[in-house]
């Protein structure tokens, strides 16, 4: 008589992230980790400590909005091949290693920059990081979306979120690391220090090349959309590429649609518009560079990699909408600890508790986040979809986000912290209505796709 073999649900479920394509994201994360503090919160620490006032610093973080614009070319990353090198590295990778090169140029051009000599040419620098970032971002939501089934989507998003803290620990604790032991001292600023630790991160972004090179193309294969007879080449372009993708989200979801806009639009503000001013804020506060990497850019990181793991195994057993709410109320309640901390001065016990809980909360709402992103999309359209929410995803909180400096400047950061809390009170209104649509969506929308597609994963 065979002997039943009898299995855990949560053994089962933890068996997902055994599969090659969910573990190469930790690499692919990694690349798509790098960049982002390197033109953002890294940034603002560098230019706050060169002298460069809050309100300029606020006006700076404008540069991320790079990311809330890559839907409108994020059609030709989908549809559009690159001479020799989509022949040689398929569709995805070609532009993923298109940009990787891009990252890198930028790095070493503001590596060989003094902001407090030329805070133009900087600027520069980072815009072009910023917009080879957002290119890279989304060819690997397209690879990510089409490599395995609906399934395994939230475990790729948390292993994506494991190789991407691991990069922001790199970009942010990193390059505090490597600029403190180059320093000769705290209290004057020096511009070799970051130099340094800024062309270390352009040889990191190697990582991202290297595991490009490696990866094999998803096997999904698109079909052939018709068009109207008489159009031109361009046009038919045009409408594949272009009005297709659009136009198929509102007419899965029609009027309902706008709710799920606005959820995606406004569900990670509280954590955006608060995250530009903490790096001036720790500046400002006597933290020193050690102290900052240690626990905000070490030990932070580290709580929102365990966040987002509890996330994608949370969202894996009781869905995405449960964990979205969860992350919503936690995002908005922890800012409230920085308002708190705001008040207690140089203390580095207040510090570590602030941020564990602050980027525990943060790595839970991500995931879950990402994963309810990638369940809207059609992957006849991933590229172009998935680049179109996560724009839509920054767009505002960055916009908002710009004017920090000068709330500071006019509130002070206890006041700044708790306006920042309120901002994610509606959004717990929108996490419940976006379950009412989803409640008549049972199917994933991603998985409502044409007959001409096939998925499969390793």
């Amino acid at each position: 008589m065979r002997q039943k073999v009898i299995t855990h649900p949560w053994l089962d479920a933890l068996k997902v992230y055994t599969q090659p394509r969910v573990l190469g994201m930790l690499f692919l994360g990694f690349s798509a980790g790098l960049p982002l503090l390197l033109v953002l919160g890294t940034l603002s620490f560098w230019l706050r400590e060169a002298g460069i006032d809050r309100s300029t610093i606020g006006y700076l973080s404008w540069i991320g909005l790079a990311y809330g614009f890559k839907w409108a070319w994020s059609p030709l990353v989908d549809r559009m091949p690159l001479p020799l090198l989509t022949r040689l590295l398929g569709r995805r990778r070609s532009w993923l290693l298109l940009a990787q090169a891009g990252i890198i140029v930028g790095l070493a051009g503001m590596a060989l920059t003094d902001p407090a000599q030329d805070l133009t040419r900087i600027a520069q620098f980072a815009i072009l990081v910023a917009f080879a970032s957002a290119t890279q971002d989304i060819a690997l939501d397209a690879y990510r979306i089409e490599a395995v089934k609906i399934e395994w989507q939230a475990a790729m998003a948390a292993t994506y979120q494991t190789g991407y803290r691991i990069a922001m620990i790199a970009a942010g604790a990193g390059v505090l690391w490597i600029a403190a032991s180059v320093d000769v001292s705290e209290v004057t600023y020096e511009h070799a220090p970051w130099q340094t630790a800024y062309l270390i991160m352009a040889a990191a972004m190697s990582v991202g090349v290297i595991a490009t090179l490696i990866i094999r193309e998803p096997e999904v294969h698109i079909a052939a959309i018709k068009i109207e007879a008489g159009l031109s080449g361009v046009a038919r372009w045009f409408i594949d590429a272009v009005i297709h993708p659009f136009v198929d989200f509102f007419q899965r979801y029609r009027w309902q649609a706008l709710t799920l806009l606005a959820l995606i639009a406004t569900y990670r503000i509280s954590d955006v518009v608060m995250g530009i001013m903490a790096n001036p804020f720790y500046v400002d506060m006597g933290y020193t560079k050690n102290e900052v990497a240690n626990v905000s850019k070490v030990y932070g990181v580290i709580m929102t990699i365990v966040g987002a793991w509890i996330g994608g195994l949370l969202s894996m057993r009781f869905g995405n909408l449960r964990v979205l709410m969860l992350g919503a109320i936690l995002s908005a309640a922890t800012n409230l600890l920085f308002a708190w901390l705001a008040t207690r001065g140089h203390d580095v016990q207040a510090l570590i508790f602030t941020v564990s809980a602050d980027n525990l909360s943060a790595g839970i709402a991500s995931a879950a986040f990402v994963a309810y992103l990638s369940s809207l999309v059609n992957v006849t359209y991933s590229a172009t979809q998935y680049a179109l929410y996560s724009s839509i995803m920054l767009l505002l909180p960055k916009f908002v986000a710009g004017f920090s400096g000068v709330a500071v400047d006019a509130w002070g950061y206890a006041s700044f912290f708790n306006a920042t809390a309120l901002l994610g009170v509606p959004v717990l209104l929108l996490v419940w209505l976006a379950g009412r649509v989803h409640a008549q969506h049972v199917k994933p929308a991603s998985a409502a796709s044409s007959p001409g597609l096939t998925h499969s994963g390793d």
